[in-house]
């Protein structure tokens, strides 16, 4: 299977403060929950210095991106936007104060989404596909871009036995639509990012679908966006409870890549660095970190990212005498 490379109508997207051309990099976006009922930490990041440390500590690790959610997306009753909003902004503000890095903030209230983006944020991550045009408007008006999402039910309401004719059709017909709606209310289109939602208003067939079948997502031409990350489809899947997903969110990650994803939202910040940048080596987009295997002291001039030979890599031992495993 080689890697398909979507036709993006804008490959090189700039936000507040960075700039990533899509046509040869896989961004990753870290998620912070600062919910007390959070679907994968369980509100282990609801305080406020446990959600900024685990953010910054997401940078670190190599994050590019860092999307701040004050309410799950799962049915529950609904938060004001007040107390919504005071559960990002300090993070967003704390964030944005040391680093350089993206920041979404993953709301659909209008209200939040100005506080967010006043508080540093670049990003509006509304995973109900605009159900509110004042959001749109707040989007257009401060020129950040917005994430649009594939869902059926109103926000944060139960949608039982979701049925499709054909998932994988249906869901990009949406998010066609959904970019153009988007574009009528003033935003721009080099500012659009498109996510099918993986497990949102979906059972597991449906998911594992649009996880095979993501290049029609990626065909619409916008940089999309695959949030895989210990998901249901891959506890279903796999029968494995969500502290044992990782390994099967790799895969499903590394699945919606080759078939054109250019950001991935995932929990395991380390590995899924690991992921993109095998990928990423894969396809010529970015150096390996060193070369030593094979690479005798006849080849080490044409490669300058070779370490001394005479010092080893690991071992401290010359490379003649270390084997080729």
């Amino acid at each position: 299977m080689s890697m398909y490379l979507p036709d993006l109508r804008h490959p090189v997207h700039h936000f507040a403060h960075r700039s990533i051309d899509f046509s040869q990099r896989i961004a990753l976006m870290a998620i912070i929950n600062r919910t007390p009922d959070s679907f994968y930490d369980s509100g282990a990041t609801f305080a406020l210095g446990s959600a900024v440390d685990a953010a910054l500590d997401a940078v670190d690790a190599g994050a590019d991106w860092i999307d701040i959610g004050g309410v799950p997306f799962s049915p529950g009753p609904a938060l004001s936007w007040q107390e919504e909003a005071q559960r990002i902004v300090p993070v967003i503000e704390a964030v944005r104060a040391t680093s350089d890095v993206i920041i979404s903030a993953d709301t659909f209230d209008p209200q939040v989404a100005a506080a967010a983006i006043a508080a540093g944020a670049d990003v509006i991550n509304d995973t109900t596909g605009i159900s509110n045009p004042e959001l749109a408007a707040v989007v257009a008006s401060t020129g950040v871009h917005l994430v649009l999402t594939h869902s059926l039910a109103a926000p944060r309401t139960i949608y039982p036995r979701p049925h499709y004719h054909q998932v994988v059709t249906e869901v990009a017909a949406y998010l066609r639509g959904r970019v153009d709606y988007a574009i009528s209310l003033g935003i721009a289109e080099d500012k659009l990012i498109v996510d099918p939602g993986h497990d949102l208003n979906k059972n597991t067939l449906h998911t594992l679908e649009i996880t095979a079948g993501f290049q029609a997502i990626a065909a619409l031409g916008y940089p999309s966006l695959a949030a895989v990350s210990n998901k249901d489809f891959i506890g279903e899947t796999l029968d494995a409870p969500k502290t044992e997903r990782t390994a099967g969110s790799m895969a499903a990650a590394a699945m919606c890549i080759m078939n054109g994803a250019r950001i991935i939202r995932m929990h395991n910040v380390e590995e899924s660095v690991a992921t993109i940048r095998m990928l990423e080596a894969a396809m010529g987009w970015r150096e390996p970190a060193y070369l030593a295997h094979n690479m005798g002291e006849v080849n080490a001039p044409a490669h300058p990212h070779l370490p001394d030979p005479a010092h080893g890599i690991t071992t401290g031992l010359p490379l003649a005498s270390r084997e080729d495993a």
